[in-house]
């Protein structure tokens, strides 16, 4: 109904208002594409280029890390899971493997203990299913850093909400589906303000907040408040 409500007042603005108006409105519609296509190529240009170059760089300690984790727990170093990214995609997400192998099969013996106030996300301050390794790397954030394959291949960006599993997703609200309207990223604003330590609907909040005051310069922002927020842990479990 509202869709055709604006269509039908798009007509009357332009349509009868001969060929001088339609011109304009066409004018309006290229800028407006221009715009947005370049922001999104810088965008997708920054990502490419810092994702491309840190895993280079990064290598060593991707294989120290990975000694670490096998050595307290034998298993693979990676953990992947189903995500959901921009506008309902699923995609294989990769992170370092924080817990013990069979950590999905006794999250339900833990629901009853959640500690997330808003009963979406599960969250749980001391979990007995993470290793002392898992641990470290999650309170300083080096197991997302496998995710910058996921930015590489264009599943995910260096900024942008953080992808919910799809459990998570089909409790959404519309409010909270907001999250889905822009690719989904490695840090975003409520990384950098608290992490854990925001509730469910802060985290949507803040999510729109940057969808709808999204820029290049705005990421390069979050992206140099993402450094002494990963190195004084604040919010991380």
């Amino acid at each position: 109904m509202k869709d055709q409500l604006l269509l039908d007042t798009l007509y009357n603005t332009y349509a009868n208002g001969g060929l001088r108006a339609r011109i304009y409105f066409l004018h309006k519609k290229l800028a407006w594409r221009t715009v947005v296509g370049a922001a999104e190529r810088a965008k997708r240009g920054m990502d490419i280029a810092v994702a491309g170059l840190m895993l280079i760089l990064l290598a060593p300690l991707f294989g120290i890390v990975a000694l670490l984790i096998y050595k307290e727990s034998p298993g693979p170093v990676f953990f992947s899971q189903n995500r959901v990214g921009h506008w309902g995609k699923l995609f294989r997400m990769y992170k370092f493997r924080s817990m013990v192998i069979n950590a999905e099969k006794l999250l339900e013996k833990l629901k009853e203990q959640n500690e997330s106030s808003a009963g979406v996300i599960f969250k749980m301050k001391k979990d007995p299913r993470i290793t002392k390794i898992g641990a470290f790397i999650r309170k300083t954030s080096l197991d997302e850093l496998p995710q910058l394959w996921n930015v590489l291949k264009g599943d995910m960006s260096l900024v942008g909400p953080r992808p919910a599993i799809p459990s998570e997703v089909a409790e959404y609200t519309l409010d909270d589906r907001r999250r889905l309207d822009a690719v989904p990223g490695i840090t975003c604003i409520w990384q950098v303000s608290g992490r854990s330590n925001i509730d469910f609907k802060g985290q949507v909040r803040l999510d729109a907040q940057y969808i709808e005051s999204r820029s290049f310069w705005f990421d390069i922002m979050l992206l140099l408040k993402t450094i002494p927020a990963v190195l004084f842990g604040k919010g991380a479990y």
